[in-house]
C-alpha cells in the first residue's frame, strides 16, 4: 500500500470548501514530447496518476490543450470515478496547432469550446477551477482581460465552473479581474531564480487567495545553480527537492503543481514537502534570484506551455 505524507500542509481556497494538499501534481508531462500525443508509455502514465493520488496528492492540475486532449483522457481513464476529495484544476485561453506551437485562444466561442472540451474530457458535469491562461511568452503582458473573463463568468453563473482562477497575470490584471468574479488563485511562472512575483506574492497572502508557481523546478530546462547544488548535496537531497522545499517555505499560501512522467521523479517531489531547509540555506538560496549568471531559462516553447 503506498504510504500518504502530509505534502506541506494544506490551503483552503478562498471562500470555498476546496482544501487542497500544498503539493499537487501538474499532469503536462503526462503527453508525449512537446506535450503532443500520447505517451510512450500509457500504462505507466495511469499508473503515475493513481499512485499521486494514493499517495495523498489531492490537487491535480491540467488543460484540455496538452496533447491535445491527452492529459485529460488520460485522468479520466486512470481515476474516474473521481475521489471526493480531488480537486481539478484546469485551465483556457490556449489552443495547440497542427504544427505543435501554441497559440492564444481567447474569444468567446473559444473559451466556451474549451471549458467543454475539458468537461467532456474528463468526465465532468462541472469543473472546480478554471484558470484564464493570458499574457506573453515569457511573462504576462499588460492589457485588459475583461472580455475573456466575462465569458468564464457566464460559464459559472450557468454551473459550469465553480470557482475561476487566472495565469500569467500581473497584479494589475488580478485587480481588474476581482471587478467581474472572485478569484481563488493565481498561477504564475515562479522558482527560487525567477522571482518577479516576489511582492505579488505577499500580497496574494494577505488576501487569502492562492499562488500556483508554474515551472517550478524551472519548465523544460531544469534550474541550474551551484548554490542548489551545493544544498542538496548537505542535505543529502536532490537539488529539485530542495527547490520545491524553498517554495513551500516562501509563503504558506504556495501551492506545488510539479510535473512528472516518472513515478520515481513523483515520489522525489512529494518527498521534499518533509525537507524543512534552515534560515542560513534559505538565505543563500534567495540570493539565486538576485544572481543573473544564476538566473535559469527557460525556451519560449516551454514557457507558453503553462
Amino acid at each position: 500500500m503506498t504510504k500518504q505524507t502530509d505534502l506541506g500542509g494544506s490551503f483552503t481556497l478562498p471562500n470555498t470548501s476546496l482544501t487542497l494538499k500544498r503539493v499537487g501534481y501538474g499532469a503536462m508531462k503526462l503527453a508525449g514530447p512537446q506535450v503532443w500525443g500520447p505517451p510512450p508509455d500509457v500504462d505507466g502514465a495511469l499508473a503515475l496518476l493513481r499512485e499521486a493520488v494514493a499517495s495523498g496528492v489531492n490537487h491535480i492540475d491540467t488543460s484540455d490543450y496538452y496533447g491535445p486532449h491527452v492529459t485529460n483522457q488520460l485522468i479520466k481513464r486512470a481515476l474516474h470515478p473521481y475521489p471526493k476529495e480531488l480537486v481539478i484544476v484546469t485551465k483556457v485561453g490556449a489552443r495547440r496547432e497542427a504544427d505543435k506551437s501554441w497559440q492564444h485562444a481567447l474569444s468567446r466561442q473559444e473559451l466556451i469550446d474549451a471549458v467543454h472540451d475539458n468537461l467532456q474530457n474528463l468526465g465532468l458535469d462541472v469543473l472546480d477551477v478554471v484558470n484564464l491562461r493570458v499574457g506573453g511568452m515569457m511573462a504576462p503582458s499588460e492589457g485588459s482581460i475583461e472580455e475573456p473573463l466575462t465569458v468564464l463568468a457566464e460559464l459559472k453563473r450557468q454551473g459550469l465552473i465553480r470557482h475561476l482562477g487566472v495565469s500569467n497575470v500581473s497584479p494589475r490584471q488580478l485587480a481588474e479581474a476581482q471587478t467581474i468574479s472572485e478569484i481563488v488563485c493565481v498561477q504564475n511562472m515562479y522558482n527560487v531564480a525567477s522571482r518577479n512575483d516576489d511582492g505579488f506574492i505577499d500580497d496574494l497572502a494577505k488576501q487569502g487567495i492562492a499562488y500556483v508557481p508554474f515551472f517550478p523546478l524551472g519548465g523544460f530546462t531544469p534550474l541550474q545553480s551551484s548554490a542548489l547544488d551545493a544544498t542538496a548535496a548537505s542535505l543529502q537531497s536532490t537539488p529539485m527537492q530542495v527547490a520545491l522545499a524553498w517554495l513551500l517555505q516562501r509563503s504558506p499560501n504556495i501551492l506545488l503543481i510539479p510535473g512528472t512522467s516518472s513515478v520515481l521523479h513523483l515520489r522525489e517531489n512529494l518527498k521534499a514537502a518533509t525537507l524543512q531547509l534552515p534560515p542560513k540555506i534559505i538565505a543563500d538560496l534567495n540570493s539565486i534570484g538576485t544572481s543573473p549568471q544564476q538566473n535559469a531559462s527557460v525556451p519560449n516553447s516551454a514557457a507558453s506551455a503553462g
